[in-house]
């Protein structure tokens, strides 16, 4: 039987995280002894799949009481002794430094290593450091997965040439959902509430059209440091009664499949789960064409979506209005959104998934 361990810091309620959780789940129903390693684990994460075992890779606080470059030794020796006990066909790394201490920790030993990016690279590494390390060991890897071509620009050729562009399967709780006929009267946007996720952005949108549609509100899911501060903004705008952050809830994909408009205002984004659920479910989706080209490898601009410039809060309202004003419109491109369930069915999907990690690696 072949051993597949995949590898992320936690299972925390997230795009990329809900993917290998899929995955996880994929690989386990097709025999593959599947092992998924954690650094942590976290409050609000995913459920594991039955049959799936965790790992954690973080080590005891005791062992951590050292120099930054002591205990980055210690994990590393932790993460490594788990190749070697375990010794999986495949490690599959999803993110950031995982990536680089996949790659690193597996040196030399019987295991290909593919790495994952999930979105704009000089984000997931951030600073000269990091960008050097993710541009040369990058090199070492077996595989490289990227979400779109425009993640490939920031790497070498070296990288470039061996990296695949391999798209997120549709999480299976979305297929053969009812579609609503009855929409409620709400724009929504789910998110972490983060600078990245730039919901202020929508919330001047917002603002500027909420005279023009009296009985339209706003509602936000999500969670996160900027809370005190969005809230602050929503009363500036005297908008407390239409602007609502309800927090984390189990049912936003309820929540998104009623509402008139999908909105996601990020400033960088890989390949958004939330964009490609909110179409299957027919709601009209707006989006920023931001780095580095996720919702514009999703989104075909007034066919079935809408991309905006970033930052640009004018052409969201714009956006707004024209869904708002247009059924035939807003119909059009929640029929052809729906298409995409088809492209990204989890049996296709999954499939190519499978076999690029254990055939073409």
């Amino acid at each position: 039987m072949k051993r597949i361990v995949l590898f992320i810091n936690s299972l925390q309620k997230g795009g990329s995280e809900r993917v290998m959780v899929n995955l996880a789940e994929y690989f386990q129903k097709q025999s593959y002894d599947t092992i998924l390693v954690t650094q942590y684990q976290r409050e609000n994460e995913y459920a594991l799949p039955d049959g799936v075992r965790r790992i954690y890779s973080e080590p005891e606080p005791q062992m951590l009481t050292g120099s930054r470059i002591k205990n980055f030794c210690v994990r590393f020796k932790t993460l490594r002794a788990i190749w070697k006990e375990y010794k999986p066909d495949v490690v599959l790394s999803f993110l950031g430094k995982n990536n680089l201490m996949a790659i690193a920790t597996a040196a030399f030993l019987p295991v290909k290593v593919a790495v994952s990016v999930r979105g704009e690279p000089t984000m997931e590494y951030e600073g000269r450091l990091m960008r050097f390390l993710a541009k040369f060991l990058f090199r070492f890897a077996d595989g490289v997965i990227l979400q779109t071509r425009r993640a490939a620009e920031f790497f070498p050729k070296a990288v470039r040439k061996k990296s695949v562009i391999m798209q997120n399967p549709l999480n299976p709780a979305f297929i053969g959902r009812t579609i609503s006929t009855q929409r409620d009267n709400v724009i929504v946007a789910a998110g972490r509430l983060d600078e990245n996720k730039n919901h202020a952005m929508l919330i001047h949108a917002f603002s500027k059209i909420a005279g023009e549609y009296p009985e339209l509100k706003l509602v936000i899911y999500g969670e996160g440091e900027l809370r005190e501060k969005l809230t602050a903004l929503i009363e500036e705008k005297e908008l407390t009664e239409r602007v609502i952050l309800p927090g984390i809830i189990d049912n936003v994909a309820e929540m998104v499949g009623r509402a008139r408009i999908f909105a996601l205002t990020s400033n960088t984004e890989g390949m958004p789960n939330t964009i490609i659920e909110a179409m299957v479910l027919g709601t009209p989706v707006i989006a920023t064409d931001c780095p580095c080209g996720g919702p514009a490898t999703l989104i075909e601009n007034e066919e079935n979506g809408m991309l905006v410039p970033v930052g640009d809060a004018y052409a969201l309202a714009d956006a707004i209005r024209k869904i708002l004003s247009d059924d035939a419109f807003a119909q059009k491109i929640s029929e052809n959104a729906r298409t995409i369930a088809d492209t990204l069915a989890p049996e296709k999907v999954d499939k190519a998934w499978e076999n690029y990690l254990f055939e073409t690696l």
